[in-house]
């Protein structure tokens, strides 16, 4: 009550409507757990994307996958007003739930990746089967500062459709971090991009890398002399290049509701397919083979009992008086 009385006493009982200087504070939480039944994989990606969100509140697993309007009371317990929520299923599957809480919208995406897939020329693996490459596996060279702030880069296919100018806008909320968050640091040195390629989004993370230029570069005599730097500007020009650190993954859209996990179903993509379906005709597939097989061999085996080459069973080929045997038996 003391710190409630010394608040109103501040504010002399009203809430002020703006800052005084006008300009809107961005004040973004984001909550990140999971499902029951995640792997380790999924489990270090969350723990990697949690580092990178220095703005998010890591809680533990939900016991429902049926009930998620639940993670809207849990938001609200936080003071969180986005969601990220992984879902596992079957340990195999993993299904990404971004929603703006409480009002919405909420997009159900699916989780993977495609690089391992065409990267290698076997197709004996499925594509359902691939799984999100972490920090740790990787090995990438490249390192960023723990809390600092990244640059956002979108395609420009972002802004052509409807669901992807939202897909754009839960993105900036949840990936850009906001300037006064508490534990972020006041650096910006990495770029996480955002690129819309075969009807996925690909989401990659680079670091900033700036070096200085070699002050032994040889000269040529033909080559012009450069104008010397004014003794006033005392910035040098520095190299800048992108060095990936990872993680990596890839999301493709399944739904967009309208409201916070329920509500009715703003965008629905008919081009997906369900990873169950996709090793259900793979089954289906070996099956046909073994059922070929086993029908050949039954062909065989009438084909050899007709013709009287078997033993037992089949029909007999009928005794010829003519024969050798039964002349000289």
């Amino acid at each position: 009550m003391a710190a409630v009385y010394k608040s109103l006493s501040k504010t002399n009982g009203h809430k002020e409507e703006g800052p005084a200087n006008g300009v809107k504070k961005n004040k973004q939480r984001v909550l990140i757990l999971s499902s029951r039944g995640i792997t380790y994989r999924h489990r270090h990606l969350l723990n990697d994307l949690a580092s990178l969100l220095p703005h998010s509140r890591k809680d533990a697993k939900l016991d429902t996958k049926s009930k998620l309007y639940q993670l809207n009371e849990l938001a609200e317990l936080y003071n969180c007003n986005n969601v990220f929520f992984f879902e596992a299923r079957k340990g195999k599957d993993l299904y990404l739930w971004i929603s703006k809480a409480p009002n919405g919208p909420t997009v159900k995406m699916h989780m993977q990746n495609c690089t391992s897939f065409h990267s290698h020329t076997s197709q004996k693996q499925p594509l359902t089967q691939n799984p999100v490459h972490t920090m740790e596996e990787l090995h990438f060279t490249g390192n960023c500062l723990k809390g600092s702030r990244p640059i956002l880069s979108f395609d420009a296919s972002f802004d052509k459709e409807p669901h992807l100018r939202v897909l754009k806008e839960l993105f900036l909320h949840i990936f850009g971090v906001p300037k006064g968050a508490r534990k972020a640091k006041p650096f910006i040195d990495h770029v996480m991009g955002f690129t819309l390629a075969d009807g996925k989004i690909w989401i990659r993370n680079y670091q900033i890398n700036e070096t200085e230029p070699s002050k032994s570069t040889a000269v040529s005599s033909d080559a012009e002399p450069k104008p010397k730097p004014s003794k006033s500007s005392n910035s040098k020009e520095t190299e800048i290049s992108l060095v990936e650190i990872g993680p990596r993954f890839v999301l493709t859209p399944i739904v967009i509701q309208e409201g916070s996990f329920g509500g009715p179903i703003l965008y629905e993509n008919k081009e997906f397919v369900s990873p169950n379906q996709v090793r259900s005709e793979i089954r289906q597939k070996k099956a046909g083979r073994y059922n070929a097989r086993a029908e050949q061999g039954i062909e065989r085996l009438a084909k050899k009992g007709d013709l009287g080459l078997r033993t037992s069973g089949g029909r007999k080929a009928p005794v010829n008086e003519l024969d050798t045997a039964m002349l000289f038996a």
